[in-house]
C-alpha cells in the first residue's frame, strides 16, 4: 500500500485548519447504531472530521454485530474492505468483544473493543490519530446540534437507548456475554436526552435497550429527578414521562412480563403509542423451557386477548426462531397455531443459527438447515396472509401518519402501527405540499402484504371528520353529566 501523505501528516501533527479525518461504517441494531452515534459525537466534540470516503479518511472504525453468524461473516468482510481501502482501521462493537475472532481474521487491525465503549474506543484513536491539542470544543466543531450531539436517523425521529446489557440467559443468545448484564441510565438522564431531542425537532422517540421492560431492575426501580419532580426508574413511569413531551414514544424490545399489562392504559389514553414489539420467541411450552423463556402460548393469548380489550388499535410486534434444537413437527405445528389464533400486526422469523457460545447448540436434535429455513418459511407464508387481512381491515379508516420521504405527487410515510425500516409504510399519493417530519391525516384506500397505499384527507372528509368528533364530545359531555362527573370532554381521534 502507497504511504498516504495525508495520514503521515496526520500522525506526525496536522496544521490546526485542517482536522483529522475519521472514516465511519456502522452495523447491526439501533443499540449499536446508539453507540455509533455516541462516538461520532465525541469525534465531533474533540475537533475530528468525518470523512464519507475511505480515501478521505486518516483512519476508520468499524462498529460490528455479532449476535448469528450471517452477522459476523458481514462484520469481516466490512473490516476487510476498510482494510484495503484505507489500512487503517479501529474495530469496535459486539463482534469486539470476540477479539480472537477479529484478530485471526484481520491480524492488521490497529485496535479492538467491545459494544457501548466510548472511552476504549477514543482511546485507541488518540494513540494512532492523535487530536490537535490547540482545538478549543467549545468554540469549533460542535455539533449543529449540540445539545443531542451527532444523529445517524433522519431529524424527524431517534432512538432513546435506556439501559445497556441484559440479565437473562436465553440459551439461543449471547448478547449477555458481549454487552454484560443490565445497567440502567438514570431515569433524568434519559429525560434529558429526551427533551433535547423534541426541542432539535424529533417527532418520534424509539425507546430501545436489550430488555426495556427490565428497566430500573438494577437499581430497584430508584426514584429519580425530572424537573425537580420525582420519577422512578421504571419502563411504566418512563413511558408516562415521555408521553407528555408532545412526540410520538414507540416502544421496542419489550420482554412479556407481567408488569408490561400497566403500560397498555397508558397506550389508550393517547400517551404513548398503541405499539408493542414482544419477542415471544415461540409457543411450544418445551422449547420455550430449552430457550429459558417465559410464559407458554395460551398465557400469551389470554394477554394478548387482554390488551386488544383495553387498547383495541394495538398493533403488536413479535420475532420468533424457526428450527431450535430438538423442535419436532407437532412443536413447530403449535407456533404456526398460536400465530393464526393470535393474529399478530407484524412478525419477524429466524431460522435458528448456532452462533457461537450460545448453550443451545448442546442441546440434542439439532435440525438440518434446509429443515430450519423450510419451516422458516412456512411460519412467514402464513404471517405474510395475517399481515395482508389485518392491513386489507384498515382501508377506509383515517390515519395520522408522520411523513419520512416527500417528492412532487408521491410521499412515503408511516402511521403508528409502523416503526422505521423494519415494518411497512404508508404509500400516499397525490401528495402536494407534504414535508419530512409532517404529522398529516390521510385516508387509506388500498392495502398489499406489508403496506398502506392512501391519499390526503379531502375537504369533505375533513368536515365528515370534524362532525363525527363533534358528535362523539356532545356524547361523552352527556355521560359525565349523567354520571355526575362534569367535565371538559375531549374529542376522540382515529
Amino acid at each position: 500500500m502507497k504511504e498516504n501523505p495525508v495520514v503521515k501528516r496526520a500522525v506526525t501533527g496536522a496544521s490546526p485548519t485542517v482536522p483529522n479525518k475519521v472514516g465511519f461504517v456502522s452495523l447491526g441494531c439501533p443499540k449499536a447504531l446508539v453507540d455509533s452515534e455516541r462516538i461520532l459525537t465525541q469525534l465531533r466534540t474533540e475537533g475530528y472530521a468525518v470523512s464519507p470516503t475511505y480515501a478521505g479518511a486518516d483512519l476508520v472504525i468499524v462498529n460490528t454485530c455479532g449476535f448469528i453468524d450471517a452477522a459476523v461473516e458481514e462484520s469481516l468482510d466490512a473490516i476487510g474492505e476498510a482494510l484495503n481501502e484505507n489500512g487503517r482501521v479501529i474495530v469496535t462493537g459486539c463482534l469486539g468483544a470476540k477479539g480472537d475472532v477479529v484478530r485471526k481474521a484481520h491480524p492488521r487491525v490497529l485496535a479492538v473493543t467491545g459494544p457501548h465503549a466510548l472511552d476504549e474506543v477514543m482511546g485507541a484513536v488518540h494513540k494512532h490519530l492523535p487530536r490537535d491539542e490547540a482545538h478549543d470544543p467549545y468554540t469549533d466543531l460542535i455539533p449543529a446540534s449540540s445539545s443531542v450531539g451527532v444523529k445517524l436517523t433522519p431529524r424527524h425521529y431517534a432512538y432513546l437507548k435506556i439501559s445497556e446489557g441484559c440479565n437473562h440467559r436465553c440459551t439461543f443468545c449471547i448478547i449477555p456475554s458481549m454487552r454484560g448484564d443490565l445497567v440502567s441510565r438514570p431515569v433524568g438522564e434519559v429525560m434529558q436526552e429526551a427533551e433535547n431531542l423534541v426541542r432539535a425537532g424529533v417527532r418520534e422517540l424509539l425507546v430501545i435497550s436489550q430488555d426495556t421492560s427490565a428497566y430500573g431492575v438494577d437499581v430497584r426501580y430508584r426514584t429519580g429527578f425530572w424537573g425537580g419532580k420525582p420519577l422512578r426508574t421504571r419502563m411504566n413511569e418512563l413511558a408516562g414521562a415521555l408521553g407528555s413531551l408532545g412526540a410520538w414514544v414507540r416502544l421496542h424490545y419489550v420482554y412479556p412480563y407481567p408488569h408490561v399489562d400497566d403500560v397498555i392504559p397508558l397506550m389508550a389514553e393517547g400517551k404513548v403509542l398503541p405499539y408493542l414489539d414482544v419477542p415471544f420467541q415461540h409457543a411450544s411450552r418445551r422449547i420455550l423451557k430449552l430457550m429459558k423463556r417465559p410464559a407458554a402460548a395460551e398465557v400469551n393469548l389470554e394477554r394478548i386477548r387482554a390488551w386488544r380489550k383495553i387498547c383495541p388499535e394495538l398493533t403488536i410486534r413479535s420475532t420468533f426462531i424457526a428450527g431450535f434444537p430438538g423442535e419436532t413437527e407437532a412443536e413447530f405445528q403449535e407456533l404456526l397455531d398460536f400465530l393464526a389464533e393470535a393474529q399478530l400486526d407484524r412478525v419477524g422469523c429466524f431460522a435458528y443459527s448456532p452462533v457461537e457460545g450460545a448453550s443451545a447448540n448442546q442441546l440434542p436434535g439439532a435440525l438440518p438447515d434446509e429443515v430450519r429455513e423450510e419451516r422458516r418459511g412456512r411460519l412467514m407464508q402464513l404471517q405474510e396472509s395475517i399481515s395482508a387481512a389485518r392491513l386489507e381491515a384498515k382501508i377506509g379508516h383515517i390515519l395520522t401518519v408522520l411523513i419520512d420521504q416527500s417528492e412532487p405527487g408521491h410521499a412515503i410515510a408511516r402511521s403508528a402501527a409502523d416503526a422505521p425500516e423494519i415494518d411497512g409504510v404508508v404509500h400516499i399519493d397525490k401528495a402536494r405540499g407534504l414535508k419530512v417530519g409532517d404529522f398529516v391525516e390521510v385516508e387509506i384506500v388500498g392495502s398489499d402484504a406489508h403496506d398502506l397505499h392512501a391519499r390526503p384527507l379531502g375537504k369533505e372528509a375533513k368536515r365528515r371528520r370534524a362532525s363525527a368528533n363533534g358528535a362523539q364530545a356532545a356524547k361523552t359531555m352527556a355521560k359525565a353529566l349523567v354520571d355526575g362527573k362534569p367535565g371538559r370532554a375531549k374529542p376522540r381521534t382515529a
